[in-house]
């Protein structure tokens, strides 16, 4: 009701113009019978007459009008329709203002299938540089053993494989098209990543401790290992001395804990964004604040939840609770 009558005020009000133009047009036609020796009967009628009928035809319009806006508003606010599902123009200028939305239309169209093929491009030929650049890493790898300096250029090489794992994922992830959920072991995946990562642990002296699991979780084990190596790495990163712990809990829940400085409390509600590096993450200049986003990322389009907290004595925990829950695909 409320709606109604503001729409009604400002439909009186964007014709104020023609109301007073309707005013003067009766002032005149009474003066005009008047003069005539028209007493003042004959004139109050007819000018009850017409304001009858010019009333009915202002209210006919207005309740057009009106239902033409209601229509307009739910296309509007379903912003699905075509052009093809407007009101049909009446008058010259609403055909020209039809003329002028298809055209806007068309451009919005055809740029947004401009876009759509540049990124397809762009995504098809990172897809096959992230492949093919693993090649050339492969043969790296092989010509560093029995090099005295195996131990730092393996470390190396495990940063690069996993910088071209994060483009690759980074690039696969925003379609959500590469998901295949089943039900897994999940001490195969966490022993891979942890072997993966052996190198880096041995680099920095750091203690791994993992006891093994018989649990199982319904997941895409893929990605599951590269976000949990996406979780190693990070603590690896954050951890100069002690220990990296793995835990399985019931649920499951996979839990990263690390005895580094933990995460300050005015990163810990952000260190998921895109893009955030945080304080700890301005002073290492490789920071780039991807890896967590997709986690986060993969974690919802897979049903999981992941957090971070600190120890109380120390350190940082991150835990992918991948307790059965909706999937969410984009």
């Amino acid at each position: 009701m409320k709606t109604g009558l503001r729409w009604l005020g400002g439909y009186l009000w964007a014709r104020r113009g023609r109301l007073v133009l309707l005013a003067v047009c009766c002032g005149i036609f009474a003066v005009v019978l008047t003069l005539y020796g028209e007493k003042g009967e004959p004139v109050l009628y007819a000018g009850a007459l017409c304001a009858v009928v010019l009333a009915g035809a202002g209210a006919l319009g207005a309740a057009r009008e009106y239902a033409l806006c209601r229509q307009l508003t739910r296309l509007r606010e379903e912003l699905a329709a075509g052009l093809g599902e407007l009101p049909a123009p009446r008058t010259p200028a609403e055909a020209e203002y039809a003329a002028l939305c298809a055209a806007l239309e068309s451009g919005r169209v055809d740029a947004a299938r401009a876009a759509d093929a540049a990124r397809q491009d762009m995504r098809e030929y990172y897809t096959l540089w992230a492949h093919q650049i693993k090649t050339p890493l492969a043969a790296l790898r092989l010509l560093t053993r029995g090099d005295p300096g195996r131990a730092a250029m393996e470390a190396e090489l495990v940063r690069v494989e996993q910088y071209v794992e994060m483009a690759l994922c980074y690039l696969q992830a925003s379609s959500g098209q590469d998901l295949v959920l089943r039900t897994c072991p999940l001490d195969p995946v966490i022993r891979a990543s942890v072997r993966r990562f052996a190198p880096l642990f041995i680099q920095k002296k750091l203690a791994l401790v993992y006891e093994g699991t018989e649990l199982s979780a319904l997941t895409d084990e893929k990605w599951l290992a590269f976000m949990l190596e996406q979780l190693l790495s990070n603590a690896l990163k954050y951890t100069p001395q002690g220990s990296i712990t793995l835990r399985v809990l019931p649920g499951p829940v996979l839990r990263v804990e690390d005895t580094g400085p933990g995460i300050p409390p005015a990163d810990l509600p952000r260190i998921f964004e895109r893009g955030y590096t945080g304080c700890r993450g301005r002073a290492d200049k490789r920071a780039t604040g991807v890896g967590l986003y997709l986690c986060r990322r993969l974690a919802d389009q897979l049903g999981h939840r992941i957090s971070a907290e600190n120890r109380p004595g120390g350190g940082a925990v991150f835990a992918l609770d991948m307790t059965p829950t909706t999937v969410q695909t984009e």
